[in-house]
Formats: structure tokens, sequence, C-alpha cells
């Protein structure tokens, strides 16, 4: 654009001579020199305001992404677009079809079932009992109904509990001998038992209490228990576990699908390292958090915590994979560090970080991000009806390409048009958002051709949510040993989440018989432990 410089003066005869209908030589130039800068200008502060918005998404976290919430305040010019949205509206207040697999909502009363670590005491009647004659008739007999009546009782305690045992001496008044009463016998030898230990793991590395702030609790309700001794216990556990965390990483290097990401992370000892590095070596630290998805429907979270990216450390995980099983499926967004280039995969891009740009730009273009998030909603439904139905990789495959095939043929036509007609500016917020999508197009599509296929890499980046609220609490690891120590039972327990297994029964049992894990850690995973367990207590 040619830089053309006027004074106030010279600006008002311009626009004087605009005005009378009376233009001269040059004129022209300048009327479209102002207007490639208000263009220009018009670009520029469309991109600020989308950075600020993803500066602010970053600082205070997104409220939501569902497309009611962000299309809710944008207005559109299409008409079908309009009528489609009204349409929406008005049937949230319909009732559900009879035989429809909406969920009703509940009462939000939890059901007694749901309570399955509480204690569970049976209580019969205390005047009558099964085959007695009724009380109110003269002929009929009571059976006992197979659903007992249920009470709730909950009641609070210290996290970590205590009992001191004062032991009885007796002192002979003429040898001076002292003679104690003998202590219960789960008490020699140790002070803090495989539940205390099991507990300070799950509370500092499964809910993210820093040790400060569980000694403090732990004080002001009479059971002092230092930092140190919680780092201590937790330290001395992971020593009689670590081969549930290796047998956890060989058999995750056997999944179909892997999903990957990595989120910052601070280890005061490789920070002090970092003064002292070249600076073409790397200093940033990172967290991996990796999703392995397993044949028969095990789901495996692993987290590694260091220099290395995710890439780099997926990369390790191949390592252990069976060279003769097929190329997994990796789901991962589009940064190369999240990727290895020495291992054959089918690579999926995550649908939602598309989805994302052009939620970041509505307010700016709400036709075109519309259209971009409607269709993609469409395909969300697809992808949930498969779920709820409970569809093989195959019949998922089948199902969408029936119903999403379409969609999505429309989708990449649509964004072709807007590109080659013209019709968006390349270098601006929606050209940028189309741009991506079309690019990544083959791996964002992948759910359309490969059985299995994920459409995102949510499930990871709720993975990652337990390290960064470690890291929002405790702030760092001192030392690398401390970061592995974290990444191990962090490891363990997600997995167990994702398996509905009770981390804390499955932490207690992995110490109680840490003897058998040495011996067969392929026993001891969160799915078939109890099984182990079992045999274990009837052979002691």
């Amino acid at each position: 654009m040619k830089k053309i410089q006027l004074t106030q003066e010279e600006v008002d005869a311009l626009l004087e001579r605009v005005k009378a209908n009376n233009l001269t030589n040059g004129d022209y130039d300048i009327i479209k020199s102002m207007a490639d800068a208000v263009t220009i200008l018009s670009q520029a502060l469309n991109k600020k305001a989308t950075s600020i918005k993803r500066l602010l998404t970053m600082l205070l976290g997104a409220k939501t992404e569902k497309k009611d919430k962000v299309l809710k305040n944008t207005t559109t010019t299409n008409n079908n677009n309009t009528t489609a949205n009204n349409n929406d509206k008005s049937k949230k207040g319909t009732a559900a079809k009879p035989g429809s697999n909406k969920k009703k909502a509940g009462h939000g009363r939890i059901p007694a079932c749901d309570y399955t670590g509480a204690d569970r005491v049976s209580i019969s009647h205390d005047k009558l009992k099964h085959k007695d004659p009724c009380p109110l008739c003269p002929n009929g007999k009571l059976y006992k109904i197979k659903d007992p009546g249920v009470a709730i009782r909950i009641n609070g305690q210290a996290l970590l509990n205590a009992t001191v045992y004062e032991l009885e001496k007796l002192r002979c008044n003429l040898c001076g001998e002292v003679f104690t009463a003998a202590a219960p016998d789960n008490t020699t030898g140790k002070q803090y038992d495989e539940t205390a230990k099991a507990m300070i793991a799950l509370l500092k590395y499964g809910c993210g209490f820093p040790w400060y702030r569980l000694a403090g609790l732990q004080k002001s309700l009479g059971i002092p228990v230092p930092a140190s001794i919680l780092w201590e216990n937790a330290e001395s556990s992971a020593d009689h576990i670590y081969p549930a965390f290796d047998e956890l990483m060989r058999q995750a290097a056997q999944g179909n699908v892997f999903q990957n990401d990595d989120t910052t992370m601070k280890i005061l000892d490789l920070i002090k390292e970092n003064q002292f590095l070249d600076k073409k070596e790397r200093t940033g630290i990172f967290t991996s958090g990796i999703i392995s998805v397993l044949d028969d429907d095990k789901w495996i979270a692993l987290f590694f915590t260091g220099r290395c990216h995710a890439g780099e450390n997926i990369a390790s995980l191949y390592d252990l994979r069976n060279k003769e099983k097929p190329p997994p499926l990796q789901m991962c967004d589009t940064l190369s560090r999240n990727m290895s280039s020495e291992f054959k995969i089918i690579l999926i891009h995550c649908m939602v970080h598309a989805r994302r740009n052009f939620v970041d730009v509505v307010t700016a273009f709400p036709d075109e991000c519309r259209h971009v998030i409607e269709i993609l909603a469409k395909v969300y439904e697809t992808d949930a009806i498969a779920k709820t139905e409970r569809m093989s990789p195959e019949e998922r495959l089948t199902y969408h390409q029936t119903h999403s095939g379409p969609k999505m043929k429309a989708l990449r036509t649509w964004l072709d048009k807007q590109i080659n007609e013209k019709l968006v500016e390349p270098n601006s917020g929606i050209g940028n958002a189309i741009a991506y999508m079309r690019k990544h197009w083959t791996e964002l599509t992948q759910f359309l051709r490969v059985p299995g296929a994920p459409l995102d890499n949510n499930i990871c980046e709720q993975a990652l949510k337990r390290s960064i609220l470690n890291r929002k609490n405790a702030l760092f690891y001192k030392t690398q040993h401390g970061a592995y120590i974290g990444d191990m039972f962090m490891s363990l327990i997600h997995t167990c989440s994702l398996m509905k297994v009770n981390p804390f029964n499955y932490l207690v049992a992995l110490q109680k018989y840490s003897a058998r894990v040495f011996k067969n850690p392929s026993q001891w995973m969160p799915w078939n432990y109890e099984t182990a367990a079992t045999l274990a207590a009837q052979s002691a």
C-alpha cells in the first residue's frame, strides 16, 4: 500500500470535493489508501480482541464453549440460521418423547448403592421375623423382602486418624523391675500403616493437597503430622509399589489409541541447573499426560515430568510396544512437540482445537462461525448417540459415515468456497480459522475413515488437570525424584478413576502384598487386583 501523508487542511479539502461531487486527479488514490488503512486497522483490532480474549481465557479459564452459550449473544443476517435457532429454543421446553434415550432429570439424592466405601450393618426387625404371622391380619404371614430399607449416617473425622495406646507399667518395690503391658500386634514396628500412607498419597497426588496445608489441617484436628513426615511416608510407600507402575507403562504401550498433551511444570533442581546450561539446550520443564486405550476397553493414564515433551515421552512408551502389533492411533494437537517421527502411527488431530478458532472470533464473524459451530454440534450429537448405544468401533464408523459424512463434506465445500472465491480475508481471524481446518482436514476427519478414532483430545486434557491442580497448590516439585513419585501416584490414582476402581483400596492392597506385587505385577493392575488380593488373604 502506497503511503500518503495529508495535513488536516488537505483532508478537509478532499471531503469538500467529495461532498460537491467534484473529484480531481489523485483523489482516487487518496481515498483508496484511506479505505485500505481502515481495513488493515479493522483486521488488527479484531486480531487484538481475539488475542485479549485468549489471554483472559488462559488467566481466568473459559466458563464454557457449549454451542448455546457461544452463540447466545451473536446476531446473524441469515434467515435460515435464525429460524433454526428459534426452532432450537422452542424445542427446549418440549417433553422428551416416550422411548427416547434422553436421560430424565434426577431428584438430586445419591442412591445407597453409590456408597461403595461405606460400612454396612444389617439390622433385623426388633419384634418380627421371617414367616411370623402378620400382626394386622390373622391369616397373613411375613416374608423377607430382597431389597432392605436404607438409612445413611455420615460422620466426620480427621483425614489421618490416630489411636494412642496407654500401656500400663508395674514396678517391683524391692528389685525395681518394670513390667509394661504388651502393645497390640498391629502396632509393632510401624507408626504409619498402609491405610495412612495410601491416604497421604491420595490427598497429595489425587486431590492436590500441598504438604504444608495437610500438615496444618492435621495439627488443627489434634493429630499432628509434620510435612516432612508426610513426604517420607509417600516416598516409602512408593518403594513398595513401583513395579505396578512399571507394569502399567508396559501394558499401556500395547494400546490401540493414544491421546497425549503436556503442560508446564516446575522442578527446583532443574531450574537451578538452567543457569549453567548452554543457550541451545532445552530449559523448559513439562508434565506430559498420556491416555492409552487397550483392546478390552481398559483405560490407562500415565504422567511424565521432566525436560521431555509429550512426543518424546510417548516415543519412549513406543519402545515398550510389541513390534508385531499394528500402528496405533495417536490423538494430539498440531504442535510438532506432541508427535514423534520415529514410529509409524495413524495421526489424529483434535476437533475441539479447530472449533475453538471459530469460537474465539464469533463476535467479529457471527454468520460464518455459527455455520461451522452448528455443523460440528451435529457431528458431536451423532458421536454421543454412538456412545449411548455402546456401538463397536466398526459400527460407530459406519454410523458416522452415514450421518456425519455428508455434513463434513458440505463443510469442506463451504470452507473451500470462502477462500477460493475470496469471501473472507485470508489474514483475518475467520480466515486463519478456516486455513487451520483446511490444512489439517485429513487428521481432523479420521473418525470418518478409521474405526475407534476419537473426535477430540478432551479426556487427556481432563487428566492433565490433575497435574495442574497439584501445580496450582504446591507450585513445584523440589527434585526430579519427587516428580517421579508424583507421576507414579497420579498415574495409578487416575487409572483407577478411569476404571471406576477405589484408588484408596488399591494403594492399600499394593503395599500390603508388596512381595507378591514385585513377583508378578501383571496380576496387580487396577482391574484385576481384587482377585489377587483375595487369594493372597486366603493363603496368609
